[in-house]
């Protein structure tokens, strides 16, 4: 993801798969662990297609579900838009609104194993290359093995409104520049790509 979910996608589709998944943002000066956050809590996604509950569990992926603890307690997501989604393989998410809080945020974690496979619902980071975590995230909207051997750890999973993730607007594909979302924030996205699906609030619900 441009910080693609892979730059994505046979030896072609791994190759546009990893590139899919990766991040395009700025090099950050230093790797941060964030955190911690609960063994197990809920996050719940209101969107504008509705609502949907990821299930995060950090035993799968410590240093990665701390960071999206945190981003979600300052209320991150709030009014950012599902910027990139190929049917068939991901919906990708997690550059704000605010061009200040994606400067302030594209601070790096360290990568953690891959302990779960990328199967359809799977929520997992975005990256750029080894330990270049930071705010992107996408989630699988297929079964999508051949992005563990590339690094991509899962951090949860949907648990309800998968339907709602389903049907969030794809008719821009990837055109939406990342670089111009991440410096200029919803100002770009609701001039050139008003029809995007987004983020209304995402909160942490009770551990389950």
């Amino acid at each position: 993801m441009n910080s693609r979910v892979v730059p994505i996608v046979a030896l072609l589709a791994c190759a546009v798969m990893a590139a899919a998944c990766r991040e395009k943002a700025p090099v950050a000066s230093s790797t941060v662990i964030a955190g911690p956050a609960p063994d197990s809590f809920r996050v719940v996604f209101e969107t504008s297609r509705g609502p949907f509950v990821v299930q995060v569990n950090r035993p799968w992926a410590p240093k990665g579900v701390d960071r999206l603890y945190e981003l979600v307690q300052q209320g991150f997501f709030d009014d950012s838009r599902f910027f990139r989604v190929v049917p068939g393989f991901v919906v990708q998410f997690g550059l704000s609104a605010d061009p200040k809080l994606n400067e302030r945020w594209d601070k790096r974690i360290a990568d953690d194993s891959v302990s779960q496979s990328n199967l359809r619902g799977t929520l997992t980071f975005a990256t750029q290359g080894p330990d270049t975590r930071s705010h992107q995230l996408f989630i699988n909207l297929a079964d999508n093995p051949r992005l563990d051997a590339m690094g991509f750890s899962p951090i949860g999973r949907v648990v309800e409104g998968m339907n709602v993730v389903d049907s969030l607007y794809s008719g821009y594909g990837e055109s939406p520049d990342q670089e111009s979302i991440r410096t200029l924030g919803n100002a770009y996205l609701d001039r050139s790509f008003p029809k995007l699906d987004r983020i209304k609030t995402a909160r942490v619900s009770a551990p389950e």
